[in-house]
């Protein structure tokens, strides 16, 4: 298939997702994820309508997505992939969305950094739920007590959880408990789910899903 019957076969599939959970038409919004692909693979998702991106790496974003971006006012660009605090300028900078806030520093770093540059990327705390040490993420059991750290002694407004279950395990129960500590939170989205399981990450509730490769194709 052609990217754009890729992408419109994964939108069918979300739109179905959503009426199979009773949920509202347009209630999961689609991440496409383009890490690695460069701008001329990109631009026919844009010409298809799609207008919010995902990318794993700061310094790889910043050689294709300021000119993408320039052309297209209305993309929404999010960091899905694991952040260093010496980049926190330059992805307050380009991004939109920043969903793996995942350590003290990190955020300090953001918090600081978009007072200096008056901007207000959202926000979201990554959960470690499978609590797999190779892998980057809050503990779920320390979920509430760093939101509202973030919240309330560094001024951040965290707007979303995130999570990447183990790729070997049912991804259900980690969606749910996802669910669950965003209610305990108070926060409303809910980024789960990649092209193997965004289905069922729209049953358990998810806002947005990250799919790449059934839009891209084979990295």
């Amino acid at each position: 298939m052609e990217l754009q019957e890729r992408l419109n076969d994964v939108r069918s599939r979300i739109a179905a997702g959503e009426r199979q959970a009773g949920r509202p038409a347009g209630s999961v919004q689609l991440v496409a994820v383009s890490k690695t692909f460069e701008a001329d693979a990109i631009r026919p998702a844009i010409d298809a309508g799609q207008r919010v991106f995902g990318e794993n790496r700061v310094q790889e974003s910043q050689g294709k997505w300021p000119d993408l971006k320039a052309a297209h006012p209305d993309i929404e660009l999010h960091l899905i992939g694991p952040l260093q605090s010496n980049k926190a300028a330059d992805a307050v900078a380009l991004f939109d969305v920043i969903e793996t806030v995942d350590r003290e520093k990190i955020a300090r770093a953001l918090a600081d950094e978009m007072k200096r540059q008056g901007k207000t990327p959202q926000l979201y705390v990554q959960v470690n739920t499978g609590l797999e040490p190779q892998k980057a993420g809050i503990a779920p059991e320390d979920t509430p007590s760093f939101v509202a750290l973030c919240r309330d002694e560094l001024g951040l407004s965290i707007d979303g959880l995130m999570c990447i279950p183990p790729a070997e395990e049912n991804p259900g129960p980690h969606f749910a408990l996802l669910a669950r500590l965003a209610l305990k939170c108070g926060v409303e989205k809910l980024s789960m789910g990649m092209s193997g399981d965004y289905e069922t990450a729209i049953a358990f509730g998810a806002t947005s899903v990250r799919v790449g490769s059934a839009i891209f194709g084979a990295r």
